[in-house]
């Protein structure tokens, strides 16, 4: 029997999801159906619970309902448990477990496939909402140097801090205070880019040749990726290897066998020219 997968969201045009998983699903030999699910802003929990009822075996989560799966959930794992949202779902035992790939993924993309260890280095962090809580466990696991957020509202970067800071130190500072660090790794979790805008920080904070990650995928050379580009940084990255290693772990979860992710994110990425 045909398993049933899905990614839910709203809206869904964009996703790659469906792409994603039935190339794991050719190149593993699992036989599922994976489609996309635009759930009502106000009926999540509804559309989740009768896409369960009709067979359905997990779920991948976009925005805007992170936060929602997470409390429809009655098992939560550790990552998902400390992001305070998940980003897949599985159905099992009549229970709805909740996991956070998010991070791991991001990690992943940046270690193996970037070839930069996050061991010594010298993290900055933009933002403090979702993508940021979701990321923040598994780079603190990697062992910087340094981890710092930045974020336009200084409380809830204030308050992540506290949260995460039996995992690790984590130094929290205004955009324009973080100028001499200099940075070997800097991160934009923010949504700047989708609304064409600059997260606000120092260029001061970017080591020569930085790593300079836009967690945002498909957009370009968007104004962080530009901006740190000018202020020495290089390589520059999006987000689709990210997306596809998140998707890789949430496969694995599901499925028991991890599929191979390089040639995808080969052919998924758009040059940043």
């Amino acid at each position: 029997m045909t398993d049933r997968y899905a990614v839910f969201g709203n809206p869904l045009s964009h996703s790659k999801s469906p792409l994603i998983h039935m190339t794991f699903a050719r190149d593993t030999g699992a036989d599922i159906d994976y489609g996309r699910v635009e759930a009502p802003l106000d009926g999540f929990a509804a559309s989740v619970e009768a896409f369960r009822a009709a067979g359905g075996r997990g779920i991948n989560i976009t925005a805007p309902f992170k936060l929602d799966a997470y409390a429809l959930a009655t098992r939560r794992m550790p990552r998902a448990e400390c992001a305070g949202a998940t980003n897949c779902l599985k159905f099992e035992n009549n229970e709805i477990i909740a996991e956070n790939f998010d991070g791991i993924g991001l990690v992943r993309d940046i270690e193996r496939n970037l070839r930069m260890p996050l061991a010594g280095k010298r993290v900055l962090l933009l933002g403090a909402g979702g993508a940021a809580r979701g990321a923040l466990l598994p780079i603190l696991e990697a062992l910087p140097s340094i981890l710092t957020i930045v974020n336009r509202t200084r409380a809830k970067a204030d308050a992540m801090q506290c949260q995460f800071a039996r995992f690790g130190a984590i130094h929290v500072a205004n955009g324009d205070e973080v100028g001499p660090r200099s940075f070997d790794v800097v991160l934009n979790a923010t949504s700047a880019s989708l609304r064409g805008e600059l997260p606000a920080f120092a260029a001061e904070s970017i080591a020569p040749g930085a790593l300079a990650y836009e967690l945002a995928y498909g957009k370009g050379l968007t104004p962080f990726l530009t901006f740190t580009r000018s202020a020495g940084a290089g390589p520059l990255a999006d987000g689709v290897g990210m997306l596809v290693e998140q998707a890789a772990e949430a496969f694995a979860w599901w499925r028991g066998t991890r599929p191979r992710t390089r040639s995808l994110i080969d052919d998924l990425t758009i040059p940043l020219e």
